[in-house]
């Protein structure tokens, strides 16, 4: 199934300054160094041969997929309010994208204790998440149809910004993605999420007539681009990581939430996004949450990285 390039072998010295950085990277996306390679030998909620093991190794496709299904979760007015209504994303919008970094991390490589008691905190969490839209309109955070989209716009992002920048996938290859999820998405409660690409796009035909523009969507992309959330060195590639986020949902939500040409991506910055995409694709590093749950499992550190 896979088709990963070949591994990029690097100087000694060069790994241990890309891999400080690494670690940097890890750091301020996730506002934590939990150890991935213990208990040894747990299994996580996903198998290592999955689709998302393979995607979630890549930094660059999980920061553009993040920000692709939150854009999307905000053009849902019940989602958008219960998003921003109850949560420190205004003020503290780094530590409340480390949360959700991490909770992406753990569920898909985490140890399984770990991820299912995480998971069991976030839907009481979800309990305790109610009220009414700017619009008038009632929500709970425990809606099955809010949690259904918020699962399948963290699929799209997730397996979208992967094909486009860093590795295309076939359609079975998608479908599997859904497949494998399916028992992650029932412990959310995500119970009518898709499972298949055929299903998602019905999905998105449902919810069509649902997607707005808001001005919370701008104000969010405003706070990603002065949120510190690149190590410095890479603090250039920011702006050009949020463009091609919008640039991956689909045409008609970028003309319906107003996107205009600032946020689209220039050649060179597509160059500069996939360049950086397939290096990080092709580099082992020993400190990221894919290598360590492999070492967890007794599995070869290059085993994401190799031909399969």
């Amino acid at each position: 199934m896979f088709r990963n390039s070949g591994i990029i072998p690097l100087p000694r010295p060069l790994e241990r300054r890309v891999n400080t950085l690494a670690q940097s990277f890890m750091r301020q996306r996730l506002g934590s160094q939990m150890d991935f390679s213990t208990p040894e030998g747990e299994p996580a909620l996903l198998p290592p041969n999955s689709v998302s093991w393979r995607i979630f190794k890549n930094p660059v496709a999980l920061f553009i997929g993040g920000v692709t299904a939150v854009l999307l979760e905000l053009a849902e007015p019940r989602v958008r309010d219960a998003i921003w209504q109850h949560s420190t994303f205004r003020s503290h919008a780094l530590r409340r994208l480390q949360r959700t970094g991490l909770a992406a991390l753990v569920t898909v490589y985490g140890p399984r204790t770990k991820a299912k008691a995480m998971i069991e905190g976030v839907v009481r969490m979800h309990g305790r998440v109610s009220g009414r839209t700017s619009e008038g309109e009632p929500y709970h955070a425990t809606d099955p149809e809010l949690l259904d989209w918020v699962q399948a716009t963290a699929e799209f992002g997730f397996m979208e910004a992967y094909h486009t920048y860093v590795h295309r996938l076939h359609f079975f290859e998608r479908d599997a993605m859904f497949a494998e999820a399916r028992p992650v998405a029932l412990r959310y409660g995500a119970v009518g999420a898709p499972m298949s690409q055929a299903e998602l796009y019905a999905l998105f035909d449902v919810m069509r007539q649902r997607l707005v523009a808001s001005p919370i969507v701008s104000e969010f992309l405003e706070i990603m681009e002065d949120a510190p959330s690149l190590p410095g060195v890479a603090r250039p590639l920011q702006r050009p990581l949020l463009k091609a986020a919008v640039e991956i949902l689909p045409h008609w939500v970028r003309k319906r939430l107003e996107f205009g040409d600032r946020w689209t991506l220039k050649p060179w910055e597509r160059a500069f996004v996939k360049t950086t995409a397939a290096i990080c694709d092709s580099i082992v590093l020993p400190s990221s949450p894919a290598v360590q749950s492999c070492r967890r499992l007794g599995l070869s550190e290059s085993y994401l990285y190799r031909r399969h």
